[in-house]
Protein backbone atom coordinates (compact mmCIF):
# COMPACT_ATOMS: atom_id res chain seq x y z
CA UNK A 1 0.00 0.00 0.00
CA UNK A 2 1.14 3.02 -0.56
CA UNK A 3 -0.15 7.13 0.29
CA UNK A 4 -2.19 8.54 -2.03
CA UNK A 5 -2.95 12.23 -1.51
CA UNK A 6 -5.89 12.76 -3.91
CA UNK A 7 -7.79 11.04 -1.24
CA UNK A 8 -6.72 13.77 1.48
CA UNK A 9 -9.65 15.38 2.79
CA UNK A 10 -9.82 17.79 6.22
CA UNK A 11 -13.06 19.30 5.62
CA UNK A 12 -14.21 18.04 8.55
CA UNK A 13 -11.76 20.31 10.12
CA UNK A 14 -13.52 23.56 11.10
CA UNK A 15 -11.62 26.34 12.89
CA UNK A 16 -14.03 29.18 11.67
CA UNK A 17 -15.74 31.03 9.33
CA UNK A 18 -13.82 31.72 5.96
CA UNK A 19 -14.75 35.50 6.28
CA UNK A 20 -13.37 35.24 10.10
CA UNK A 21 -10.06 33.72 8.66
CA UNK A 22 -9.28 35.78 6.04
CA UNK A 23 -9.79 38.49 8.17
CA UNK A 24 -7.30 37.48 10.86
CA UNK A 25 -4.61 36.26 8.12
CA UNK A 26 -4.78 39.77 6.10
CA UNK A 27 -4.45 41.41 9.88
CA UNK A 28 -2.18 39.18 11.27
CA UNK A 29 0.51 39.72 8.06
CA UNK A 30 0.14 43.59 8.43
CA UNK A 31 -0.17 44.14 12.10
CA UNK A 32 0.93 40.79 14.07
CA UNK A 33 3.73 38.90 12.02
CA UNK A 34 5.34 42.63 11.34
CA UNK A 35 8.70 44.02 12.44
CA UNK A 36 6.80 46.90 14.15
CA UNK A 37 7.77 47.29 17.72
CA UNK A 38 4.37 48.00 19.55
CA UNK A 39 3.85 44.77 21.24
CA UNK A 40 0.95 46.31 22.52
CA UNK A 41 -0.89 46.86 19.22
CA UNK A 42 -0.61 42.71 19.06
CA UNK A 43 -1.98 41.99 22.10
CA UNK A 44 -5.16 44.41 21.07
CA UNK A 45 -5.76 42.55 18.00
CA UNK A 46 -5.32 39.21 19.33
CA UNK A 47 -8.23 40.01 21.83
CA UNK A 48 -10.27 41.52 18.76
CA UNK A 49 -10.32 38.17 17.33
CA UNK A 50 -11.17 36.07 20.02
CA UNK A 51 -7.66 35.63 21.78
CA UNK A 52 -7.93 34.91 26.01
CA UNK A 53 -4.82 37.56 27.25
CA UNK A 54 -4.87 38.18 30.92
CA UNK A 55 -2.18 40.31 32.66
CA UNK A 56 1.04 41.65 31.19
CA UNK A 57 1.78 39.84 27.96
CA UNK A 58 4.83 40.81 26.04
CA UNK A 59 5.06 39.46 22.21
CA UNK A 60 7.94 40.19 20.23
CA UNK A 61 7.92 41.31 16.11
CA UNK A 62 7.27 38.29 13.80
CA UNK A 63 5.10 36.70 15.90
CA UNK A 64 2.55 33.90 13.72
CA UNK A 65 -0.34 32.43 15.14
CA UNK A 66 -2.94 30.63 13.17
CA UNK A 67 -6.58 31.34 15.08
CA UNK A 68 -6.33 33.60 17.90
CA UNK A 69 -10.26 32.16 19.40
CA UNK A 70 -7.73 29.08 20.09
CA UNK A 71 -5.29 30.89 22.31
CA UNK A 72 -5.00 31.55 25.90
CA UNK A 73 -2.19 33.33 27.48
CA UNK A 74 -2.26 34.40 31.19
CA UNK A 75 0.12 37.36 32.00
CA UNK A 76 2.92 38.02 32.76
CA UNK A 77 3.76 36.08 30.04
CA UNK A 78 6.80 36.73 26.88
CA UNK A 79 6.76 35.47 23.29
CA UNK A 80 10.02 35.88 21.51
CA UNK A 81 10.98 37.02 18.39
CA UNK A 82 9.55 34.75 15.41
CA UNK A 83 7.20 32.22 17.63
CA UNK A 84 4.95 30.33 15.71
CA UNK A 85 1.96 29.18 17.46
CA UNK A 86 0.42 26.69 15.01
CA UNK A 87 -2.87 26.27 16.97
CA UNK A 88 -4.93 24.22 14.91
CA UNK A 89 -6.22 23.16 18.34
CA UNK A 90 -6.42 24.86 21.64
CA UNK A 91 -3.24 26.44 23.03
CA UNK A 92 -2.95 27.22 27.27
CA UNK A 93 -0.23 29.04 28.37
CA UNK A 94 -0.07 30.00 32.27
CA UNK A 95 1.23 32.79 33.75
CA UNK A 96 5.32 33.32 33.87
CA UNK A 97 6.27 31.68 30.51
CA UNK A 98 8.59 32.39 28.23
CA UNK A 99 8.38 31.35 24.77
CA UNK A 100 11.70 32.08 23.15
CA UNK A 101 13.07 33.46 19.34
CA UNK A 102 11.92 30.85 17.23
CA UNK A 103 10.11 28.46 19.11
CA UNK A 104 6.98 26.33 17.51
CA UNK A 105 3.94 25.15 19.25
CA UNK A 106 2.51 22.77 16.27
CA UNK A 107 -0.83 21.20 17.30
CA UNK A 108 -1.20 19.65 13.80
CA UNK A 109 0.09 16.52 12.07
CA UNK A 110 -0.98 13.52 10.34
CA UNK A 111 -1.79 10.14 10.66
CA UNK A 112 1.28 8.65 8.82
CA UNK A 113 -0.56 5.05 9.16
CA UNK A 114 -3.18 5.99 7.19
CA UNK A 115 -3.21 6.35 3.00
CA UNK A 116 -5.17 9.51 2.74
CA UNK A 117 -2.61 11.08 5.07
CA UNK A 118 -5.40 12.15 7.79
CA UNK A 119 -5.38 15.35 9.91
CA UNK A 120 -4.37 14.72 13.45
CA UNK A 121 -5.00 17.79 16.35
CA UNK A 122 -3.98 17.80 19.76
CA UNK A 123 -3.84 20.76 22.06
CA UNK A 124 -0.74 22.05 24.29
CA UNK A 125 -0.82 23.04 27.84
CA UNK A 126 2.17 25.33 29.11
CA UNK A 127 1.95 25.39 32.87
CA UNK A 128 3.19 28.37 35.03
CA UNK A 129 6.56 29.17 34.63
CA UNK A 130 7.22 27.05 31.45
CA UNK A 131 10.62 28.21 29.61
CA UNK A 132 10.25 26.98 25.83
CA UNK A 133 13.96 27.22 24.32
CA UNK A 134 15.00 28.99 21.13
CA UNK A 135 14.24 26.89 17.91
CA UNK A 136 12.34 24.52 20.00
CA UNK A 137 8.97 22.51 19.44
CA UNK A 138 6.13 21.21 20.87
CA UNK A 139 4.02 19.05 19.33
CA UNK A 140 0.40 18.07 19.74
CA UNK A 141 -0.93 16.93 22.61
CA UNK A 142 1.80 17.50 24.92
CA UNK A 143 1.53 18.85 28.23
CA UNK A 144 4.64 21.05 30.09
CA UNK A 145 4.47 20.94 33.65
CA UNK A 146 4.92 23.48 36.20
CA UNK A 147 8.62 25.22 35.81
CA UNK A 148 9.79 22.51 32.93
CA UNK A 149 12.21 23.86 30.37
CA UNK A 150 12.48 22.67 26.81
CA UNK A 151 16.19 23.52 25.93
CA UNK A 152 17.05 25.69 22.43
CA UNK A 153 16.45 23.58 19.73
CA UNK A 154 14.83 20.49 21.03
CA UNK A 155 11.41 18.53 20.56
CA UNK A 156 8.91 17.61 22.86
CA UNK A 157 6.30 15.12 22.19
CA UNK A 158 4.41 14.32 25.74
CA UNK A 159 5.06 15.37 28.99
CA UNK A 160 7.44 17.35 31.00
CA UNK A 161 7.57 16.75 34.48
CA UNK A 162 7.80 20.04 36.74
CA UNK A 163 11.00 21.62 37.65
CA UNK A 164 12.90 19.24 35.20
CA UNK A 165 14.95 19.81 32.31
CA UNK A 166 14.63 18.76 29.30
CA UNK A 167 17.36 18.27 26.11
CA UNK A 168 17.47 16.68 22.52
CA UNK A 169 15.27 15.05 19.96
CA UNK A 170 13.03 13.58 21.20
CA UNK A 171 13.41 15.79 24.42
CA UNK A 172 14.51 13.94 27.90
CA UNK A 173 14.95 14.82 30.92
CA UNK A 174 18.71 15.91 31.78
CA UNK A 175 18.69 17.33 35.21
CA UNK A 176 16.26 19.34 37.85
CA UNK A 177 15.70 22.66 37.70
CA UNK A 178 16.78 24.16 40.72
CA UNK A 179 15.68 27.69 41.34
CA UNK A 180 17.48 30.62 43.25
CA UNK A 181 16.26 33.81 44.69
CA UNK A 182 18.60 36.38 42.89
Amino acid sequence: MNVDLSGFDNSWYRPGSKVKISLWYLTSILFVQSRHPFSSLRVTLLKCFGARLSGKVIMRPGVRIKYPWKLSIEGPAWIGEDVWIDNLDSVQIAANCCLSQGAMLLCGNHNYKSTKFDLLTGPIILEEGVWIGAKSVVCPGSICRSHSILSVGSILSGEMLSYTIYKGNPAVAVRKREMIDA
